[in-house]
């Protein structure tokens, strides 16, 4: 699952246990809950909860919190029933929904079209321009207006953004979901993305815009309908944001409707500013559970050592910073014990898996502790030339149209020019030649690096 700027970093984010369901109105008067229909749900933590179904904004009382990591970005992790959606119907991954066209002009491939679009032409604004995002701050409850604006004020803060944000189930997955406002948090997206008008509008309109890797690894075919007790959604774009894990848009009347907490998260833009240095100074003035994380953070090679340094790209490495070669067989034998597991988006094992769960799988059984998604493992060890491949390493493909630049797949090298791999929905782990086409490199893992990236 997930750019040269596209390092990621995973967080422990709040799973919520025995939450309450209220049906107070919020700050903002959107209708309360229609409690005619009681509907039953399991947190993530697989405690049964009970609540009402409808629409309107649902008010979380938490109790208590277990810590869950979540690859790449803070989410508070919402457990209502109202979230958990269902695809209707059981079509054919990255195919067209029936009688679904598509949108013309610029990514105009991954974006379904209808007379809505038209209909929304007024309700966003034109595309200006491309913010590049370097934090990402969230919360388990609204962010104080306060706070906001402190960080608004900041030195070499150009630009703040408010979102909600959730994990949410949708279509049996659990995705990592923001609530934007289609107009301004467009551009904080990659340039095709934010570029797209039909897009945005087909957001702006009610639908969901997905990753490519979800839509054509998970399922969500585009232009299919996702549905709950209350609401259906259309999936109306494929659009890789390069935030984080995450996969789902909605605009924030959807969110707000699904019950996603109400501005609970930020981006932050400062270009001319150290960006851990940034995320250092603010963490301080968070909330009680509010973290901020580094979008794009740099692997930091460690010290030199003397005796037994590598020189890799041009910088050195101690020989003691990688896996052992006891530890490589034990990891290749374990992914080996997979060949004909079915490959399940967001599966992680022990009995289906995706490419980076296959990863971290094998990788666990060695003793050696990875990150959760592809553009996470991307960042645990040096690059280093495909000339030099060595079993163990990790290869790395750049194949999102949707944005280039994302490192979007991952295979363990076998030795022999072959790679073993949990290639894409419908297919099965399997041991193959090594393909260049899209590769964006190999990586050397380093397990104490390994460890941190987090």
């Amino acid at each position: 699952m997930k750019h040269d700027a596209g390092h990621r970093i995973a967080i422990s984010l709040p799973s919520f246990r025995r939450s309450r369901v209220s049906t107070a109105k919020s700050h903002d008067s959107c209708r309360p809950l229609d409690c005619r229909r009681r509907v039953e749900a399991k947190s993530l933590s697989g405690e049964q909860i009970t609540g009402c179904g409808g629409l309107g904004v649902v008010s979380l009382r938490v109790r208590r919190w277990t810590p869950l990591v979540v690859a790449g970005t803070l989410l508070a992790n919402v457990t209502l029933a109202t979230v958990s959606l269902v695809a209707m119907g059981e079509e054919e991954p990255a195919r067209l929904a029936p009688q679904t066209k598509v949108a013309q002009g610029s990514n105009a491939r991954f974006v379904a079209s209808s007379d809505r679009v038209a209909n929304a032409a007024g309700s966003v604004a034109p595309f200006s321009g491309v913010v590049k995002p370097h934090l990402f701050v969230a919360g388990q409850e609204t962010l104080p207006p306060d706070l906001v604006d402190r960080i608004r004020r900041t030195k070499g803060v150009a630009r703040v953004e408010v979102v909600d944000a959730a994990e949410v189930m949708l279509s049996g997955k659990r995705v990592a979901t923001l609530g934007v406002d289609p107009s301004t948090f467009r551009a904080y997206t990659p340039k095709p993305t934010a570029a797209s008008d039909n897009l945005w509008r087909n957001v702006a309109a009610g639908d969901v815009a997905v990753s490519f890797v979800l839509g054509n690894d998970g399922g969500m075919t585009l232009g299919s309908m996702v549905r709950n007790a209350s609401r259906t959604m259309r999936v109306g774009a494929y659009a890789t944001m390069g935030i984080g894990a995450i996969d789902a848009v909605v605009s924030r009347d959807t969110g707000r409707a699904l019950g996603l907490p109400q501005g609970n998260a930020l981006l932050i833009s400062a270009p001319k500013v150290d960006s851990g240095k940034l995320r250092k100074a603010l963490t301080p003035h968070l909330p009680k559970g509010a973290k901020a994380v580094v979008i794009d953070p740099v692997l930091k090679v460690p010290g030199k050592v003397t005796g037994g340094d590598k020189k890799l790209n041009g910088q050195t490495w101690p020989s003691s910073a990688f896996m052992s070669a006891e530890q490589i067989r034990t990891a290749l034998t374990a992914a080996g014990t997979k060949l004909g597991r079915p490959y399940v988006w967001g599966a992680e094992g022990p009995d289906t898996f995706d490419c980076s769960g296959l990863v971290q799988w094998a990788f666990a059984r060695a003793g050696v502790r990875m990150p959760r998604v592809t553009h996470q493992q991307w960042v645990t060890g040096p690059q280093v030339p495909l000339s030099q491949i060595q079993p163990g390493d990790l290869l790395f493909w750049r194949s999102d149209p949707t944005n280039p630049g994302y490192i979007s797949h991952v295979a363990i090298y076998w030795g022999d020019g072959k790679m073993i791999q949990a290639p894409r929905t419908g297919d099965v782990v399997k041991i193959g030649p090594i393909r260049t086409r899209g590769l964006a490199g190999v990586v050397r893992v380093s397990p104490a690096i390994a460890s941190r990236v987090r």
